[in-house]
This record gives C-alpha cells, sequence and structure tokens, in this order.
C-alpha cells in the first residue's frame, strides 16, 4: 500500500557550526491510509520537529519528506501552502481557533481560504462536525464550548474537504482524563474512516490507542512496536 507520509533518511539541523543543534537525524518514517501513528520520547527528542516537516511546516536540511505522492521539498512556497490547507490536518494543543467565529465558522475557514465558495465550505464544516458529534453546536462561539468541544471542533476542521494526512502534537494537553480518552478516540475513529494520522504524546496510555508506537531520543529512532488492538 502506498503510504501518505513517507520520511526518508530525514535530518534537521538548526544553527550552525559550533551552535548547531540536530533536532533530527537520519528518520524513516512511513505511514499509511487508515494508520495512526503515535511518537513518543523525552523532552528535545524531536517529536515536535518530526511533526513540523511532516506537515510541511520546516523544511529538512537532508533527506525527503513525501506526502500524499509529493516530495514537499520541490514544491515552492505557494504550492507548499496550497497542498497544506487541501491535504494536511493539524490539530495542536493551542487549537487556534477565532473567538470571533461560530464553530461552523472555524471549520469552513480553510475551505473559503481555498478559494471554495461559502455555501459549499459551510457544508462540508456541517458534514465535519457531524462526524465528531457537534452538528447542534455548529453556531456556538469557541468561548460557549467546553475543552472537549472546542478540540472536537479543531478535529473537524483539521479532516473537513480532502485532508488526507491528520498531524495531532499533544492534543489532549489541556483536558481531563475522559474528554481526552474521547478526543483520542475520534481520532482513532478517523484513522479507521482512511485518513493517515502522526500523533505525539507523552502519555503511554494515550499512545495505546494507536496501530504502532515510535520512540525518538536524540532526534533518532530508537524503537518502534505495535499495538495490539490499536485501542485504549
Amino acid at each position: 500500500m502506498t503510504a501518505v507520509l513517507e520520511l526518508d533518511q530525514v535530518a534537521r539541523v538548526y544553527g550552525d557550526g559550533r551552535t548547531a543543534v540536530q533536532a533530527l537525524d537520519g528518520v524513516s518514517l512511513r505511514v499509511a491510509p487508515g494508520e495512526l501513528v503515535a511518537v513518543m520520547g523525552p523532552s528535545g527528542s524531536g517529536k515536535s520537529t518530526l511533526l513540523n516537516l511532516a506537515g510541511g511546516l520546516d523544511r529538512p536540511t537532508t533527506g525527503r519528506v513525501v506526502v500524499d505522492g509529493t516530495e514537499l521539498g520541490r514544491l515552492d512556497r505557494r504550492r507548499l501552502a496550497a497542498l497544506r490547507r487541501r491535504r494536511v490536518g493539524y490539530v495542536f494543543q493551542d487549537l487556534n481557533l477565532l473567538p470571533g467565529l461560530t464553530a461552523v465558522e472555524n471549520v469552513a475557514l480553510p475551505g473559503e481560504l481555498d478559494g471554495v465558495g461559502t455555501r459549499q465550505a459551510r457544508a462540508e464544516a456541517l458534514a465535519a462536525l457531524d462526524q465528531v458529534g457537534l452538528a447542534d453546536r455548529a453556531g456556538a462561539f469557541p468561548d460557549q464550548l467546553s475543552g472537549g468541544e472546542r478540540q472536537r471542533v479543531a478535529i473537524a476542521r483539521a479532516v473537513v474537504g480532502q485532508r488526507v494526512l491528520l498531524l495531532a502534537d499533544e492534543p489532549t494537553g489541556a483536558l481531563d482524563s475522559l474528554a481526552g480518552e474521547a478526543v483520542l478516540e475520534l481520532l482513532r475513529a478517523r484513522c479507521e474512516a482512511g485518513i493517515a494520522g502522526v500523533l505525539v504524546t507523552h502519555e503511554a496510555r494515550y499512545a495505546a490507542i494507536a496501530d504502532r508506537v515510535v520512540f525518538l531520543a536524540d532526534g533518532r529512532v530508537v524503537d518502534q512496536t505495535t499495538v495490539a488492538g490499536g485501542v485504549v
């Protein structure tokens, strides 16, 4: 099966000379459609750097990053931004929901920015909110939603339209245990529907929802394991 995400011997160095920091060192990773991969490791191991490279938010010093068959390093800034908007979804601990927009308006915004008509963007946003169980909260503003509901809005925004890759960086960090598990079950469901997912977490109990866990240390993959059942 063709991978949605492929990192091939990827390295990322920040700075140069004596101040150079090797954030990633020869990392290779493949994520298939419908697969959820958790990435774990101590602080400074390169987890967030890996996610930024996977989503085209940063470029590798060496190596290749391929998303949906396209090598990101071959794209200019405009085409890279278009690929990110259309094919890659992000769910971060800092949700970046716009407080002056309703839930449906927040979810519709990426499509509208990409030139989708307002009516179509809203219809797609409502469908995405329905998938995460928030169709009845479409008109609510972020400050009217609970933490778990805001996180589900962020997931709906991340998967709306034709997204094929979902990247989540500590998405449960601001949630209590019950809400965190609900969000991760939702991430799992989106992957089972066909999207490829990468989850960065420091919680082993949350990583247990993945199909596979990759362990980083000092910018390198030091181990990986398949999770039996892929459930919490």
